[in-house]
């Protein structure tokens, strides 16, 4: 290649050669059996030979990376971080008005500080938003999503940064089809169970997250979709939405916990009728059965529950994240047990958040008010329950219940 590129005439053949002698190093650092297909002293390399990337020839090693249109396994699963979408820039005042400069007095400089302090304590970060990425299979279960799923969530579980998560999919039109039958059909009967066994694993995974959860349907949520909807601790939907446990159609039943989870979020009587039936509702008749939270009609770009999913993380987080956590247990805990069981559940939860030091826990700083009502219950924390009255702090002995232990 060099030896051509000598040959050309004047400058253009000492570029060339250049260029020749940095392919050929840039090969040779890759290792034996590399080369760049087509020549760089021939016709011009076009785009699909640049798409198909480094080729190895006969007897080299694999590429590590390739690049063509097809999508990588690696791209069917977006984790996103939404931490400078939601922050404000330290200084920064945003507004789409003309704001003239001017020098600004004292007053105003500590107004302009405590509004920059405010918008930074409601966007902080802590919004993280899994995607779901294979639209040539409807976001179906492959092994290969239910293992990037599966590595994600038990990433974000311990995440003390993470405060909501959004489960969505990137394809319009879909959530998730359940699992992928293509690749069940080429697994091996004794591979199907395991396989089964994985996806319920990670929607487990996924109703155990500390944290809450949101399922934006967007689309299509059929079998294995809606059981990882179900998932979530919230689910909102586009009206064109469609959800449905089908695969009684299939001669199988769900095998995701939807026949666990449909039956505590509807009702035992109405999620028999629509398993049996295999019956498929949209986002208007979800809402109905108390399946979703909430329902949109849908925007032109079609991620209209994606944005009502943000609008409530957003709702979240200036709340604490500590009793963000305790809350969620102790909800899903007394949800299993019967209610003597279930306030005894909430009484050990709450005394997670209300104990010294209970600010780094995202109570507000002197949160703790006299209940001027009755003497005797002493002081208590601001929205707590009164059935736990808060012992008083020292040196209000005399003012609060005279003194008594709590």
């Amino acid at each position: 290649m060099a030896a051509a590129a000598a040959a050309a005439p004047g400058a253009l053949g000492a570029l060339q050669a250049g260029r020749a002698r940095l392919v050929a190093a840039c090969c040779a650092r890759l290792g034996p059996g590399w080369r760049l297909p087509g020549s760089l002293t021939g016709p011009r390399v076009g785009p699909a030979m640049w798409a198909r990337g480094w080729a190895p020839v006969a007897g080299g090693s694999a590429p590590r990376r390739g690049y063509s249109s097809e999508v990588k396994t690696e791209d069917e699963l977006r984790v996103r971080y939404l931490e400078e979408e939601n922050r404000v820039p330290k200084g920064v005042l945003r507004s789409s008005l003309p704001v003239k400069v001017a020098p600004l007095s004292a007053e105003d400089r500590n107004a302009a500080c405590a509004l920059i302090s405010r918008r930074a304590k409601v966007n902080k970060p802590g919004i993280v938003v899994l995607g779901i990425n294979r639209a040539y299979a409807k976001n179906s279960f492959s092994k290969n999503l239910v293992k990037m799923l599966s590595k994600a969530v038990d990433a974000l579980k311990s995440d003390k940064k993470v405060r909501t998560i959004i489960v969505r999919s990137e394809v319009p039109g879909i959530f998730c089809a359940g699992a992928d039958l293509k690749e069940r059909v080429k697994m091996n009967p004794s591979e199907v169970g395991p396989f089964v066994s994985k996806i319920r694993a990670v929607i487990n995974e996924i109703a155990n997250l500390p944290v809450p959860t949101i399922a934006a349907i967007d689309g299509l949520a059929l079998g294995g979709g809606l059981e990882l909807a179900l998932a979530c601790d919230i689910r909102v939907a586009a009206s064109s939405a469609k959800m449905g446990l089908v695969e009684t159609k299939l001669a199988i039943i769900p095998g995701g916990g939807g026949t666990q989870r449909l039956p505590r979020a509807i009702g035992i009587s109405l999620a028999k009728e629509l398993i049996f039936s295999a019956r498929v509702l949209d986002g208007q008749e979800a809402k109905a059965v108390g399946l979703i939270s909430h329902v949109l009609e849908q925007n032109q770009e079609g991620d209209a529950a994606y944005r009502k999913a943000l609008d409530l993380a957003r709702e979240f987080l200036p709340q604490g994240p500590v009793a963000m956590r305790v809350a969620k247990l102790a909800i899903n805990q007394g949800m299993e047990v019967d209610l003597v069981t279930g306030l005894a559940i909430e009484e050990a939860c709450y005394a997670q958040v209300h104990s010294p030091g209970s600010e780094r826990a995202g109570c507000p700083a002197g949160g703790i008010e006299v209940a001027k009502d009755s003497p005797r219950h002493g002081a208590r924390a601001v929205g707590a329950s009164p059935h736990r009255p808060v012992p008083a702090a020292r040196g209000q002995e005399d003012k609060v219940g005279g003194g008594h232990p709590q």
